[in-house]
């Protein structure tokens, strides 16, 4: 994996994918132009079942907490589960999983994804040290994320979660061009102006032929001691939103202090805390995540029969 200095010489190698092109031609014989033969190269990550975006369309939401969160709720359901630290430009992943100054090892030319809580790990923050910003215009971005897709030693894995960065940017196009995406998850909190910016991610993701796996909402309430729920930032908008749009609503998830002591700590909350509320809601999302998957991948195998 490249620093911003090396991250653009890798960018040549993708230039067809960038433009949304994934065909090579050979001059040698076959019936391309000129005489050549045409034959569709290998997707990559081919042996990956399940390729999920978390997005949001802004930031301060919790998207990367819900990212971890949901990825060790997958794993712990039996799942082979990986991760890609995919905001580049405020990656959190080594933080939460408790890997600040981790390095990962190089074999054949491959970096080796980190493991913890059973989820493999790809961070920009185990490349660089944790005080550096990553000063990178959006081709750099963009050749940094391909290489995370193709020069690292992925396993077989039934699911890998791109934590993306909040927004509707290069990243963002990049790797709908890229990978072919069994879907999008989206995370907003209950609030207009979080719903506003929701809105504007849902439809860049429908422009680009992502499907909409589900909508969570995320800090929907705070639990008082009495047991009454108090919606602080307001009632179900993230509901109302997804029934308007119609994308399946994963959920709610409350306000709870482990939540945000598990993202400081290094451990996530449903590691730490797996009888809390969030706990719980986190693997309801997760059952709700692999039940609209089969839906979803079944739909596409019978349109295309």
């Amino acid at each position: 994996m490249s620093t911003s200095h090396d991250a653009s010489s890798c960018s040549h190698h993708h230039e067809h994918h960038a433009n949304g092109e994934h065909h090579t031609c050979s001059k040698h014989g076959g019936h391309g132009e000129h005489g050549g033969s045409c034959q569709q190269p290998e997707q990559p990550l081919q042996h990956i079942k399940h390729k999920i975006a978390i997005a949001s369309g802004k930031g301060g939401v919790g998207k990367s907490t819900f990212a971890v969160n949901l990825a060790v709720s997958l794993a712990q359901s039996g799942a082979k589960v990986g991760l890609i630290d995919a905001d580049l430009y405020g990656p959190s992943i080594p933080t939460m999983f408790g890997l600040v100054n981790e390095k990962p090892e190089v074999f054949e030319q491959k970096l080796q994804p980190l493991e913890k809580y059973g989820v493999k790990l790809m961070s920009v923050g185990f490349l660089i040290d944790s005080e550096t910003p990553v000063i990178w215009r959006g081709p750099m971005a963009s050749s940094a994320i391909k290489q995370f897709i193709t020069d690292v030693a992925w396993p077989e894995l039934d699911y890998l979660l791109f934590d993306l960065p909040p927004g509707t940017g290069d990243i963002q196009i990049t790797l709908a061009q890229t990978l072919p995406m069994t879907g999008a998850v989206i995370v907003t909190t209950p609030q207009d102006v979080a719903i506003s910016d929701v809105a504007k991610a849902v439809s860049m993701f429908r422009k680009v032929n992502v499907p909409l796996l589900g909508l969570a909402e995320n800090m929907s309430y705070y639990q008082l001691p009495d047991g009454t729920k108090d919606f602080i930032f307001g009632t179900k908008g993230g509901e109302k939103f997804a029934k308007i749009q119609g994308v399946p609503f994963l959920g709610e998830l409350p306000i709870e202090r482990a939540v945000r002591e598990g993202g400081d700590s290094g451990v996530p909350c449903v590691i730490e805390h797996p009888e809390s509320a969030t706990a719980k809601a986190f693997a309801q999302i997760a059952r709700e995540v692999i039940r609209n998957v089969t839906i979803f991948e079944a739909a596409k195998g019978s349109a295309c029969c």
